[in-house]
């Protein structure tokens, strides 16, 4: 008989959190017992498991006896506190937020790009989860760099709502039904109104001058595909759309690809699918993306600007493939080749 596990799910009434439940049944993995954690504002809640309604346990230092696998995504500030009560326990974390990745004794793992880095999570108990944005991406960047070495990245990011979270979510479709009905709106979540427009601004702006999650790109990128030599830089961009991460990805590599030889590379890479077709008006959009786990990339074409250039236009659903999936990928590695 296959060996079953405690899995507790920490953030469980959050977005992510109630997508990581969502990928653990769909991908049917060997839950034995579910246990959804939350904050106490969440107590006397319920989430949907395997067709049963699973009250929520308040998240705390002593909820993690017996537990096999703890994923996280209830914010950096309780991953710091909890995720090590959970690895002292026994139990292996996953961790979605930003606490653990840049930490040497910590993988990052996207596992479409370096699985084998999970075996590094004795360390200190703990896997981290990579930035939506930065997911997406280097799976694309993965294969080519290995088919022809990235020397330099210039992403521009197009970035959904739903990556701040649902009350994002609800603040941009209460605004669009304002503007609409000639009503005020609220701003709660952004500073400026998301409804109809753009902003620069994601994350708090640091003294180089870029935001937080412009330097997650670039430090994680590195760590991730394992070469401190890739130079990156970022612009990301918040964008009223619900759900899908867009880039724009601009890339030098040191071999020159043409179009057509990355178009190859990418429809046999894992995770990855082309959608190349211009004359037909196909290419990605965060429609395609939503709900699915792949990574969509088209508009690949070549930079004249540069000797060895690609333009390239990524998509992904940041929920999903951003967060929750490559989580339950990571899971899915670890009980299969380390637990």
């Amino acid at each position: 008989m296959a060996r079953e596990f405690t899995v507790a799910v920490a953030g469980a009434t959050g977005a992510v959190g109630r997508q990581m439940l969502q990928c653990l049944e769909e991908r049917r993995f060997p839950v034995r017992r579910l246990i959804p954690l939350a904050s106490e504002r969440s107590l006397g809640l319920t989430v949907p498991f395997r067709g049963k309604e699973l009250p929520v346990e308040v998240l705390g230092p002593d909820s993690f006896q017996g537990v096999d696998l703890a994923l996280f995504s209830a914010g950096g500030g309780a991953s710091k506190d909890y995720a090590p009560h959970a690895a002292a326990a026994g139990a292996v974390v996953i961790d979605n937020s930003s606490a653990w990745r840049m930490d040497p004794d910590v993988p990052l793992v996207v596992p479409e790009v370096n699985p084998g880095d999970i075996a590094d999570y004795q360390k200190k108990g703990i896997i981290a989860n990579p930035n939506c944005s930065t997911i997406q991406m280097v799976v694309v960047l993965k294969p080519i760099h290995d088919a022809a070495r990235i020397k330099r990245v210039v992403v521009s990011t197009y970035q959904a709502v739903s990556g701040t979270g649902q009350k994002a979510v609800e603040e941009l479709s209460q605004q669009v039904r304002a503007l609409f009905a000639c009503q005020s709106i609220e701003k709660k979540v952004y500073h400026h109104r998301i409804a109809f427009n753009c902003f620069p601004h994601i994350d708090v702006f640091l003294e180089n001058g870029y935001t937080r999650e412009e330097m997650k790109m670039v430090l994680e990128t590195k760590k991730i595909m394992g070469d401190e030599s890739i130079e990156v830089t970022a612009t990301t961009v918040r964008v009223p759309v619900f759900y899908g991460h867009s880039e724009a990805v601009n890339l030098e590599t040191e071999r020159k690809l043409t179009p057509e030889e990355a178009r190859r590379i990418l429809a046999r890479a894992p995770g990855v699918k082309v959608v190349d077709n211009p004359a037909k008006n196909e290419y990605p959009m965060p429609l395609d993306a939503a709900g699915q786990d792949l990574t969509l990339v088209g508009r690949i074409r070549e930079d004249f600007s540069i000797k060895n250039g690609l333009n390239l236009w990524v998509v992904a659903d940041n929920i999903r493939k951003g967060a929750a999936t490559n989580a339950v990928q990571i899971a899915e590695i670890l009980i299969r080749d380390y637990l």
